[in-house]
């Protein structure tokens, strides 16, 4: 699925993919003929709640008991060596879980380990890490898990069902919002013998029984040393050192400025299907720069290996320099299967500014997408349609089906009737600059909510006031394109601000819901779950440090994200899933932007990658160094 030199390679990148399509169908066909042979061998009930290595959202897993490694990895990978990134901003804090402070960048993903390990080959299933097994009964009224004896933190302390208890509990009472949000479902909890500890869920308040994805959610959380934490104040930010069972440790830092992460030589599972071929280098480096231009310097001088890149602009004529041109440097373009995610220019709906929908679709419709793409990016994105483009979960272009509208009839106002119909459609420009039609059509929405032109400047018709608001950046990218932005609505008499901060500046007012209007980009998944009630729940709204940025209050979508989660059946999650779109996309709470037709990376020689990538696009976690480069 990837390609070298420059990103329009696609009839190489459709060969793999078809390729890694031939693989997948046959991999599956494995792990059904093995739940086929167990529904024939084993009594239902058995089949229905008993330890097994894995679990899926939907249906069966797709690795069966005996898999040896997932395929998106090289088994055979070489260990060894150093892999430089480079990170933007800074970081003052060695604890990722907790509002306060910036995360130093890689500790969730190498010093801390989860109770079960996410395949990146499937929507959403997991396999047995720090626990051997789960065993979870139909209707996931419960969840157990057992821990692997070996098991142990990189002090050398085994972890114990104390350690797990420990870390559900500190992470629901301090952790951030969103695990007080998942972990306060569980019940109670029982320690069945010394190596297992069950979960038991408390049901939906609509009386839709327990959540169905918790207990996955619960195989994710990070599993804490009660030794270590339990003797600090968790909450606060700070350099105290994170001890994890994963297979680095912080080997060095430099405040705010360089992390070091060091293979730990005596990590307990090195061996376990679900780590093979993953964690090849000895060392990882990750250095902070002010900005991305400071960073683009930094790489093109060789004092980093990798840099992803999300500039059309820099990727399509910026890689000019001489170590690409010799072939030391490579830029990759990677495919995947994940839905686009929705980035766009949110309307903090708290305001008042933004209360009224029209007043969001006019400032919607001014935003020209047609002529951004073609003058500040060379005309590579795709305008986002749907908060789940590029995937079957999309309602764009798509009727809502029979299932949709059943779950949409209690809200008979939450979706419009050309949204129901066919999805969706973003306004579109003429590419010129002018904008005209859809700078009417604005001018008639605003006059509908009581706003007219008065000297050339739009105010509000019973007080005088000017429609004006500010957008806050942190970027220089978005700082340009929030500058674009301004100037298309000032051709239409509306003021805009635009107002550039320090990272740490801006995601304390993020945190707060102190803006106007920000940039952000909800990432895709192929299984949205319980993070959609973070994102656009009512509940969410007013907790700070959630990423409803915007301020959703709504019935109908509370709805669609409890349907979603009670699914049985791929079908009837794929119906509430696009049910949630429709509902969200009709509240018009953003400005749809656009997203890159693949994930884009800058290599310099002497990393190497495997031949397959996953569902998901790259993981930098299964490359490894060429033996002759260490």
């Amino acid at each position: 699925m990837a390609s070298s030199k420059r990103p329009n390679k696609g009839v190489a990148l459709r060969n793999k993919a078809a390729k890694t399509s031939l693989r997948r169908v046959a991999v599956n066909l494995v792990g059904l003929a093995y739940a086929v042979l167990c529904l024939a061998v084993l009594p239902v009930s058995t089949v229905e709640a008993a330890p097994r290595h894995g679990i899926a959202m939907h249906g069966e897993p797709l690795y069966h008991a005996s898999f040896t490694h997932f395929s998106y990895v090289n088994p055979d990978a070489p260990v060894g060596g150093t892999a430089r990134y480079g990170a933007i901003g800074t970081f003052d804090s060695f604890n990722p879980f907790i509002v306060r402070g910036t995360a130093a960048t890689g500790l969730r993903e190498y010093v801390f380990e989860s109770l079960m390990a996410r395949s990146y080959d499937e929507p959403f299933s997991l396999y047995g890490l720090l626990a051997e097994s789960i065993d979870v009964p139909d209707d996931r009224s419960s969840v157990t898990f057992r821990l692997r004896a070996e098991a142990k933190f990189s002090d050398g302390v085994p972890v114990t069902v104390e350690d797990v208890i420990f870390s559900l509990e500190v992470l629901r009472d301090k952790g951030r919002p969103n695990y007080k949000s998942y972990f306060s479902k569980v019940l109670r909890i029982e320690r069945p013998d010394a190596r297992s500890v069950r979960f038991v869920l408390a049901s939906e308040p609509d009386g839709s029984g327990p959540d169905r994805e918790l207990p996955l959610i619960l195989g994710l959380m990070p599993v804490l040393p009660k030794h270590i934490y339990a003797a600090r104040t968790f909450d606060q930010s700070g350099y105290a050192m994170a001890v994890g069972s994963g297979r680095y440790t912080v080997q060095s830092f430099k405040p705010g400025g360089q992390v070091i992460y060091q293979r730990d030589a005596s990590y307990w599972g090195r061996d376990l299907a679900a780590n093979r071929g993953t964690g090849n280098f000895e060392r990882l480096v990750f250095d902070y720069y002010s900005d991305t231009n400071a960073s683009f310097e930094a790489f093109k001088a060789g004092l980093y290996d990798v840099r992803p890149e999300d500039d059309p602009g820099r990727w399509t004529t910026g890689f000019n320099f001489p170590a690409v041109k010799d072939g030391r440097v490579r830029q990759v373009s990677f495919e995947t299967g994940l839905p686009s995610g929705m980035r766009g220019l949110v309307f903090n709906t708290r305001k008042l500014v933004f209360a009224d929908r029209r007043v969001r679709v006019a400032l919607t419709a001014l935003f020209d997408f047609e002529w951004a793409n073609k003058s500040l990016f060379h005309g590579v994105y795709e305008r986002t349609q749907s908060y789940f483009d590029h995937s079957e979960l999309s309602s764009h272009g798509r009727a809502a089906d029979a299932r949709e509208r059943a779950l949409l009839k209690p809200f008979p106002d939450a979706v419009s009737a050309p949204i129901m119909a066919h999805g969706y459609e973003a306004p579109r420009g003429d590419g010129t600059g002018q904008n005209r039609a859809n700078r009417v059509k604005a001018l008639q929405l605003l006059d509908a909510a009581g706003y007219e032109v008065r000297g050339g400047r739009v105010v509000a018709r019973a007080s005088g006031r000017p429609l004006d608001f500010e957008i806050l950046v942190a970027r220089p990218s978005d700082e340009r394109l929030a500058l674009v932005y301004k100037n298309m609505l000032h051709r239409a008499g509306i003021d805009v601000h635009v107002r550039s901060v320090d990272p740490s500046q801006y995601q304390g007012r993020l945190d707060a819901y102190d803006y106007d209007m920000i940039f952000f980009n909800w990432a895709g998944s192929l299984s949205p779950g319980n993070e959609q009630s973070f994102r656009w729940g009512s509940a969410s709204a007013d907790l700070p440090g959630s990423y409803n940025f915007a301020g959703v209050k709504d019935k109908a979508v509370d709805g669609m994200i409890s349907a979603l989660l009670a699914a049985r059946t791929r079908g009837e999650f794929v119906s509430a899933v696009r049910a949630l779109d429709r509902v969200l996309l009709s509240g018009n709470y953003v400005v749809p932007l656009y997203y890159a037709p693949a994930q884009w990376v800058a290599l310099w020689d002497g990393l190497a990658y495997p031949d397959t990538t996953s569902l998901y696009g790259y993981r930098s976690d299964t490359w490894w160094m060429k033996t002759d480069k260490k």
